[in-house]
């Protein structure tokens, strides 16, 4: 799908102010409502757009803990491991990856033995051969998409 500079100026909008109204964006752009919301059906329907909920925070919900775990999985059972992955709670994200390991989790939980316990609870998952995990310290680069989004409205200008 290719994005042009109208579309880029649409998603800097919802990512900056995603309490704003469809009427209010389109005031904002000098465009019709009609244009408007028929440019963000297409990106709904393209993919670009995912989701248009709340961004919550782990820690705020007791869960400061992260981290990374790299899980090794026995050949043939990928599928199997993810759908048992998709059962823990702490677990918010997971993806097939190359490298070292087959999956890579992020994990969240209350404190350091909480950690341990769900990954416990990885390692005794019927598939997995073995974990490798990475405590985060600090984000030092928050989950972005305003300066990828830019960067494609710079090139859609040419």
């Amino acid at each position: 799908m290719s994005v042009d500079e109208l579309d880029t100026r649409i998603l800097r909008l919802l990512l900056e102010q995603p309490r704003t109204s469809v009427r209010e964006y389109a005031r904002i752009l000098g465009v019709a409502r009609g244009t408007l919301q028929a440019r963000l059906d297409r990106m709904e329907r393209d993919g670009v757009i995912t989701g248009t909920g709340p961004s919550l925070s782990p820690a705020a919900l007791g869960h400061p803990v992260l981290a990374f775990v790299h899980i090794e999985v026995t050949q043939g059972h990928l599928d199997d491991v993810g759908d048992a992955l998709a059962a823990v709670p702490e677990i918010v994200e997971a993806f097939s990856i190359t490298g070292g390991g087959d999956l890579l989790a992020r994990v969240v939980g209350r404190d350091n033995a909480h950690l341990e316990d769900v990954i416990q609870k990885l390692i005794s998952m019927p598939g997995v051969v073995r974990t490798r995990t990475e405590v985060a310290l600090r984000e030092r680069v928050p989950y972005r998409l305003l300066p990828l989004v830019e960067s494609v409205g710079r090139a859609a200008r040419g």
